[in-house]
């Protein structure tokens, strides 16, 4: 996210944003990458500033994180990516800005991200999918994944950078005792999806939905018109949608990435208060 997901200009204000987040709500952020090959959860002051400088960076989903440690190479993670390397590391809270999910049409291309979601036992907080996505169909496929989606003060699907999406939730919670009661049930019943919690942007820095709605069909007419494909579609849509929004969707995207990394870390302290303190008699 921090490589691909921002422009050069803000990534390095989203990464303070995140970290100072996480650290004042008391818990310790980790940020994913592959680093020379290696698969690393949490980045010292020189990796992060190479990260974030983008130089030789490649974006790595979940499947490509093999062939960068062969090669020995520098991988930017997707959140398919970032949930192998959180399992692996024993993390069980991510967050981040939103999922990938089902692409519009004509495509309806289907994001590495959600298969992931259905075999990481990990709490993800997040403002939902992408707005530039279907996200009715998103929807319907993490159902059939077995991937909970709960709302998090909200009975309302978010739609990223905006509150609404005119889709309904099953269920919400207003604790962050209650998710990490939730997570712990799901683990005792040996679930093996994530539980992906989702809360809108700040009231604040929410567009409003027409206004989204508009960018983001001006922006897929723009991807059609120039052929834009694969795994160019994502950064291509978000710079499209900032352009249609005079700036407006970048400000929305800095602020629910800090609003979800200060919920991230609320929860995993919530979740700490209930496992045992291995440093105690049992």
């Amino acid at each position: 996210m921090l490589a691909q997901g921002l422009p050069p200009r803000a990534n390095r204000q989203a990464a303070q944003l995140m970290l100072d987040a996480v650290r004042q709500s008391g818990a310790l952020p980790a940020i994913t990458a592959v680093v020379k090959g290696v698969p690393a959860a949490g980045l010292d002051d020189n990796e992060l500033e190479h990260l974030l400088r983008g130089d030789g960076w490649s974006k790595v989903s979940a499947r490509d994180i093999p062939m960068a440690m062969v090669r020995k190479s520098d991988g930017a993670t997707t959140v398919a990516a970032a949930l192998l390397i959180a399992r692996q590391a024993g993390i069980e809270v991510f967050a981040t800005g939103g999922i990938g999910g089902i692409h519009r049409e004509p495509t309806h291309d289907e994001s590495a991200d959600l298969a992931e979601l259905a075999r990481s036992p990990i709490i993800v907080v997040c403002a939902g999918a992408k707005s530039i996505l279907d996200l009715r169909a998103t929807v319907e496929r993490l159902e059939t994944l077995g991937v909970p989606v709960i709302g998090y003060r909200t009975s309302e699907l978010p739609g990223f950078f905006c509150a609404e999406s005119g889709i309904l939730l099953d269920s919400s919670v207003e604790t962050t005792d209650e998710v990490a009661d939730i997570f712990l049930a799901s683990r005792t019943l040996g679930r093996e999806a994530a539980l992906l919690i989702v809360q809108p942007p700040p009231a604040s820095e929410a567009l409003p939905r027409d206004v989204v709605d508009a960018a983001v069909e001006q922006a897929l007419a723009r991807a059609r018109e120039e052929g834009v494909r694969g795994a160019a579609v994502t950064p291509f849509l978000l710079a499209a949608v900032e352009k249609e929004t005079d700036g407006r969707s970048l400000a929305t995207n800095l602020a629910l990435l800090q609003a979800n990394s200060r919920l991230a870390a609320e929860i995993a302290v919530a979740l700490a208060a209930r496992l045992p303190n291995p440093a105690s008699p049992s």
